[in-house]
């Protein structure tokens, strides 16, 4: 009996720790968050080969931050499985706009530039 608790308690937990269905707004600022604070593994969870690499590029070439990033998401526009997102940040003030497509049931950023 106390195996199967353990057994049931140990799959409750794999469970709730799989990926939640985030929307394109959740997505785009998880995205934005990790792409300022330099966190690659969260930012290559959340977008496709593609947005990875592009973005990774640009992040090279941006100066680290020590404060704390906030996102502020300003609009969102879905069509079926492409999502437009604009969002501005703490971090130097300007606006940007995601681009993200449907992978496999989960939104994920695959190009940042205008719509």
């Amino acid at each position: 009996m106390k195996n199967l608790v353990i057994c049931s308690l140990l799959l409750l937990f794999i469970s709730c720790s799989e990926n939640k269905n985030t929307s394109p707004s959740e997505t785009a600022k998880i995205v934005a968050k990790s792409f300022f604070s330099k966190d690659e593994s969260v930012l290559k969870k959340h977008t496709t080969p593609e947005g990875y690499s592009s973005l990774v590029t640009v992040q090279n070439m941006i100066p680290d931050s020590d404060k704390e990033i906030e996102v502020e998401i300003l609009d969102e526009a879905i069509d079926g499985e492409i999502a437009w997102v604009k969002y501005s940040s703490t971090y130097d003030g300007k606006s940007g706009i995601f681009k993200l497509v449907k992978e496999n049931g989960q939104w994920k950023v695959t190009n940042k530039g205008p719509r």
